[in-house]
């Protein structure tokens, strides 16, 4: 995670309004829109860390209530809240700009989205939070949250950002979907043009964030001839590696998402080349990586009554998480620190989730268990609850 000292993009309007930075006096409200953007920066962070240590409770660090058996909404919301990039793009309402360019009637989901985590980072009173007004809209974009099941972490992160994607897509004509032979280009010249072609129809501040791009390659045994295929990617599902140790690590996992298989037998696909079936090798690689890398650990079994759960511990590091040899492009730098975990601990027939989340604020690792915020050792974190986690690319590693 960057530290505090790294630099912060604030947009502030000629008056700042008091909600959105309710710890400024008014003075230094009215003062602020005519400082110099780095001088606004520092004061707006350094007067954020102050209140932090100074008050009972630091920016950041409120509950969510539990509305009944929404312990798997409340995890994922707190691992967004301290996902830092889209907590400001709320706090310093940059989405009202996307969304006043947005010709879409209903716009509530990322409305409500914003509120609560404005609210979460700008509460004055530690008192758990209750999201029942974004419930209401994240079960009408997605009805198979109506109700009060308890459900799956993972899925409820994807359909949530997808609304919120929607909500604020840049694109608000997309254009139709054409055939394109690209089979002649370099396979980088390809990425960059299936990039492209994704960006022309989905465009947003979410997708600048959560997006990366999967390269699939294709080899027939027969030929030899290579056929790739360039897909987008909101996060990765690893399957978890076996050993007998009863441990593994991360790497494991993605090594064994990436790995060669075959593809035989019924599998057999027809090869571009031979115009027939013939058996191939199949391998992942990551043509783009996102700034925020969010992996899926995949503990339960994929059918549609889930009977077991692996529990298998997943040691995964904090820093520097170094994914070049994942790469398509073996000079692609590529290093993720850890920022949020979500966890689910306990069966599939009753369990319970969780979030582990490092404020960005005062550098430390807190646990949000619902309405209760706990501060926690970084030597907790590593669980064999971990279920989903987020990684930001350090700033070493940005373009």
């Amino acid at each position: 995670m960057p530290s505090m000292r790294q630099s912060y993009t604030v947009t502030v309007p000629e008056d700042p309004p008091a909600a959105a930075f309710p710890f400024l006096k008014p003075d230094l409200r009215r003062k602020s829109s005519t400082m110099s953007g780095s001088v606004l920066v520092s004061t707006f962070v350094g007067l954020l860390i102050n209140q932090a240590k100074n008050s009972k409770h630091a920016q950041g660090l409120v509950g969510l209530r539990n509305l009944g058996n929404t312990c798997f909404m409340n995890s994922i919301l707190q691992c967004l809240s301290n996902t830092h990039d889209l907590r400001d793009y709320c706090l310093q309402n940059s989405h009202r700009r996307d969304l006043n360019n947005n010709s879409r009637a209903n716009t509530a989901l990322m409305e409500e989205f914003a509120k609560l985590t404005q609210t979460l980072w700008t509460s004055s009173s530690s008192e758990a939070i209750s999201p029942s007004e974004f419930k209401t809209q994240i079960q009408k974009y997605a009805p198979r949250f109506v109700g009060y099941n308890q459900q799956d972490a993972q899925e409820f992160l994807r359909f949530l950002l997808d609304g919120l994607h929607n909500d604020v897509n840049r694109v608000t004509v997309r254009p139709r979907v054409q055939a394109e032979d690209l089979d002649h280009l370099t396979d980088e010249e390809k990425g960059k043009r299936m990039w492209k072609k994704y960006l022309e129809r989905e465009d947003s501040k979410v997708v600048d964030l959560f997006v990366g791009q999967l390269k699939s390659s294709l080899t027939c045994s027969e030929c030899g001839y290579c056929s790739t295929v360039f897909d987008p990617f909101w996060d990765l599902s690893l399957p978890i590696a076996k050993k007998n140790t009863g441990e593994v690590s991360l790497m494991d996992c993605i090594r064994l998402f990436t790995k060669e298989d075959v593809l035989d037998g019924d599998e057999k696909p027809t090869c571009y080349r031979c115009k027939a079936r013939r058996k191939c090798t199949k391998k992942f690689t990551i043509q783009k990586f996102p700034k925020i890398l969010v992996l899926h650990l995949k503990r339960f079994s994929e059918a549609r009554v889930r009977t077991s759960k692996l529990s298998t511990f997943v040691n995964f590091p904090m820093k520097d998480l170094d994914l070049r040899e994942f790469a398509s492009d073996s000079s692609t730098n590529a290093v993720y620190n850890l920022y949020a975990v979500s966890n689910h601990s306990g069966t599939t027939m009753g369990g319970h989730y969780t979030a582990y989340c490092r404020n960005s604020t005062l550098g430390e690792w807190y646990t949000f268990n619902d309405s209760r915020v706990t501060p926690m050792s970084s030597s907790q974190v590593r669980s064999s609850d971990a279920y989903v986690l987020f990684y930001e690319l350090s700033t070493s590693s940005r373009v």
